[in-house]
């Protein structure tokens, strides 16, 4: 087994998600060195550590204005993150800039998703990615049939350290009535909307969202100019489409804390970046009662996260217990 491979096994495992927890390089060798096959020098094990916290698809990534590495966050889906970068320069890929411009588009975004969770924990609503379906190599009409998120409300139960434990007594109730147990949220994400963009955005998040309970876009920042936001929210409503923008301009993301960092945020610092937040609902969903099942069975042969979604969803309901979603769960 290569070097390479090694440490992108061994890494995953050994490094923390807290960018505030990093390891530095001393103590990673050490640690490596306990579990490794072969013999290499610390000089070789520190050159792969620098070539690989520079490629986005390893596990390790270095600490930003400081020493230590720590495991890197899963990736901003590429044809997301790759369509939100064309819409905010109004299609022209010629006006992204250099590669430091990207990548601060592309911080933005991952900062962004990351405040969208914890605001989706603050509201006891559990969530679920879709990445692999809208990956560098998915088909560009995914963007039509996928959102970046889902929220889901379980509505009732009680929550401990490990997750929301079901209330028996509701779910039978539900049942009784032929409801559905949860609610899903169809959540498209962007950092702003436009004048040349508004319509595509929001479309693109009424056809994401006919399996679910309600179709919302978030913005992160405001919308400033009255004319869009009349706009905006008389589109929204024809189109039955939730609008909310979360009051962060650009400066307001680059002045936060690297996504991971937002993401294991403990209970004072959740409050603090929630605070930071100016919650404005634009227009409000026209919610269904029912998932779309049609729907749901056809985006099942289109993608199998879609059948991880349901079978997390499913699974929990079997357990009697909803934890966070891991791949693999």
């Amino acid at each position: 087994m290569s070097l390479r491979t090694q440490l992108t096994d061994l890494l995953s495992e050994i490094l923390p998600a807290n960018p505030t927890e990093a390891i530095k390089g001393t103590e990673l060798i050490r640690l490596l060195r306990l579990r490794m096959d072969g013999s290499y020098s610390d000089a070789s094990l520190r050159y792969h550590f620098s070539v690989m916290s520079c490629d986005p698809s390893s596990p390790i990534a270095k600490v930003e204005k400081g020493q230590g590495y720590y495991k890197r966050g899963a990736a901003m889906p590429a044809l997301s993150g790759a369509h939100e970068l064309v819409a905010m320069q109004q299609g022209r890929l010629d006006e992204l800039g250099d590669n430091s411009s990207v990548d601060q588009a592309m911080l933005r975004l991952g900062k962004f998703r990351a405040i969208v969770q914890k605001y989706a924990e603050t509201r006891n609503k559990f969530t679920f990615e879709f990445r692999e379906s809208l990956s560098a190599d998915a088909p560009l009409g995914n963007l039509w049939k996928f959102p970046e998120m889902v929220l889901v409300d379980w509505e009732h139960g009680e929550f401990d350290d490990d997750g929301l434990e079901l209330d028996p007594a509701h779910l039978a109730l539900k049942q009784t009535l032929g409801l559905p147990p949860y609610r899903l949220e169809s959540i498209r994400m962007r950092v702003e909307t436009t004048h040349n963009s508004f319509r595509e955005d929001l479309f693109q998040t009424m056809s994401a969202s006919p399996w679910a309970n309600s179709g919302e876009l978030y913005l992160a920042g405001s919308i400033q100019d009255e004319s869009l936001g009349d706009q905006v929210r008389a589109l929204a409503a024809d189109l039955g489409i939730g609008v909310t923008s979360f009051g962060l301009s650009a400066i307001d993301l680059d002045d936060l804390p690297h996504p991971a960092q937002i993401q294991n945020a403990m209970d004072r610092e959740t409050e603090a970046l929630m605070g930071r937040l100016k919650i404005e609902k634009i227009s409000s969903a026209r919610g269904r009662t029912h998932c779309g099942w049609d729907s749901l069975q056809a985006l099942r042969n289109d993608h199998p996260e879609m059948n991880q979604l349901l079978a997390w969803l499913g699974g929990s309901l079997e357990l009697g217990k909803v934890k966070p979603f891991q791949t693999g769960s």
